[in-house]
């Protein structure tokens, strides 16, 4: 809190207010995310290693996929850390909600050329297939399935749902779970192709699940980019929500909105700019006092003219 000259406390007038838009669970997701990130590394290292030690290219797939799931939480990491620490700077106009959207984006772009590299490697070891060491290879690959279900359970119910009448929830910690499911799947399928490989002799599997698990990768950074982007370029996040607003405002025969505004300026939040054209303008907060009936809003800011042919 600021002092004045004499050292005392200084209070904010009371017309003031905050821009604090981080989600409501910040802290706690940035705690579970940081164990999930620990819990990751270690599994990533031995799969990889195990995988090419073993020539598995489905074992590789599985931890290089878990690659993709420290390089997502550790940016997720990074944004949640940023903007705690920078959640009161004024320099960010809306506060720092929008960092953990960015860096969403930023690991969705990284994981696409991972899933590209995979991709590519298990169509050269479809037509060029090598050796592979079988039970050492599905023992670690049940390693890192038990490590994907631990994840899950850490981060089981963090997501949040957009709801109506609110913003998008935080897709950090919706997209770290959404990710460790994916992770388990592309487990699973490591363990088919080895499996069959194992007791079928079908070795053109284990390239196979490898194309596969590239394509899961492909498709969860597509989605994450997607989400991530529509809060970015502040879309809505309710598309009924402005004629829902208009309705209320304009219940009044005499009123009528000019100029709306509705986007999301951090997780769990939605902020409002609204322009009115009134025969006879009240108060803003009258106004205000509408939209609360209606949802709870984060920010809101109106403005009251007064025009004659509003009616």
């Amino acid at each position: 809190m600021a002092g004045n000259d004499n050292g005392a406390p200084h209070t904010p007038p009371p017309w003031h207010h905050a821009h604090g838009f981080l989600g409501p669970a910040h802290d706690a997701h940035e705690r579970r995310t940081r164990a999930v990130i620990v819990l990751a590394a270690v599994t990533m290292a031995l799969e990889i290693a195990a995988g090419i030690a073993y020539g598995s290219m489905a074992l590789l797939a599985d931890g290089w996929h878990m690659a993709s799931h420290v390089a997502a939480l550790g940016i997720a990491a990074l944004g949640y850390r940023l903007a705690r620490r920078h959640a009161s700077n004024a320099g960010f106009t809306f506060g720092t909600g929008k960092i953990g959207q960015l860096a969403g984006y930023s690991s969705a772009l990284v994981l696409g050329m991972i899933a590209l590299l995979m991709g590519c490697e298990s169509l050269r070891r479809l037509f060029a297939p090598v050796a592979i060491a079988f039970d050492e290879a599905i023992a670690v690959t049940c390693l890192g399935l038990a490590v994907n279900i631990a994840s899950a359970v850490i981060l089981r119910g963090s997501g949040d749902r957009a709801d109506s009448g609110r913003a998008e929830g935080d897709h950090n910690i919706t997209a770290a779970y959404a990710h460790v499911l994916a992770d388990a799947l592309t487990s699973i399928l490591a363990l088919i192709a080895l499996g069959t490989g194992r007791f079928l002799g079908w070795m053109w599997m284990d390239p196979v699940m490898g194309i596969a698990g590239a394509g899961i990768i492909a498709r969860w950074s597509y989605g994450l980019a997607r989400r991530a982007a529509r809060t970015l370029l502040d879309m809505l996040p309710d598309p009924d929500l402005p004629e829902r607003i208009r309705a209320r405002i304009e219940s009044d025969p005499e009123t009528r909105v000019t100029d709306l505004h509705v986007w999301s300026p951090g997780p769990g939040h939605t902020a409002i700019l609204l322009s009115i054209s009134a025969r006879a303008p009240k108060s803003p907060d009258v106004y205000k006092r509408r939209l609360l009936e209606l949802a709870e809003f984060s920010h809101v800011t109106v403005e009251v003219n007064a025009g004659g042919d509003a009616a």
